[in-house]
């Protein structure tokens, strides 16, 4: 899973970039201030910078610094000036890419995709997880231990890819239930535990922890 360090003084908009990031499945450090960013001590894959802050640290600022560290980490800067001046400074400081408020988070999810893909050469159709291998576009399941393919059934294969793009988040039965069967299901929630024994009968790798009165959650 890839870490995205967030910088973003405006505090609605970096809350909605965030729940926008983990539902790409991103794992999102959020920072606030200037201050806060230049403290981050974690391995970044990607940055993306707000370039005026509400302190006296600016984007610029942070730019320099990681730059002294790793010059390779791709950075994304964002302004509300569409002022020529800024992407100038910002392509100098070695930005990899940007963009103008207000901006589309699916916008910015599309361009964040984009660089992660090229700088690490990702394939975004595929996703690697305890030795399975799971080809979303084909919807398909390779056990790489077992070296078989794993036959899933639609409705398990929507429960395994619902678990992938947001691993570590608990889900209530009745989220399942509305994301898996749809908002038109009436039946009980008792189905979701059946799916969820089918798919570990399996997958016997796979972490779905039962969250007891709750529901369930992959680690």
């Amino acid at each position: 899973m890839y870490k995205i360090c967030l910088v973003e003084d405006e505090e609605s908009l970096n809350d909605l970039i965030t729940a926008y990031l983990k539902k790409e499945g991103y794992e999102v450090v959020s920072c606030k201030t200037g201050k806060s960013a230049l403290e981050v001590t974690e391995k970044i894959d990607l940055w993306i910078l707000d370039i005026m802050l509400g302190d006296d640290i600016s984007g610029y600022d942070i730019i320099k610094k990681l730059r002294e560290k790793d010059t390779q980490v791709p950075v994304i800067f964002t302004s509300a000036r569409d002022q020529e001046l800024d992407k100038i400074i910002g392509l100098e400081l070695d930005a990899d890419d940007y963009i103008t408020k207000p901006y589309s988070p699916k916008e910015l999810i599309l361009r964040v995709n984009k660089l992660i893909k090229r700088v690490y050469n990702k394939d975004f159709s595929k996703i690697e997880y305890e030795d399975y291998s799971i080809d979303m576009e084909r919807r398909s399941v390779y056990d790489n231990k077992e070296q078989k393919e794993v036959v899933l059934t639609t409705l398990e294969f929507d429960l395994l890819l619902m678990f992938l793009k947001e691993k570590g988040r608990s889900f209530e039965r009745e989220e399942i239930l509305n994301k898996v069967w749809g908002d038109d299901y009436f039946g009980s929630d008792r189905v979701v535990d059946d799916l969820v024994r089918r798919v570990r009968g399996k997958m016997p790798r796979i972490n779905i922890n039962t969250i007891y009165g709750f529901g369930y959650r992959l680690v």
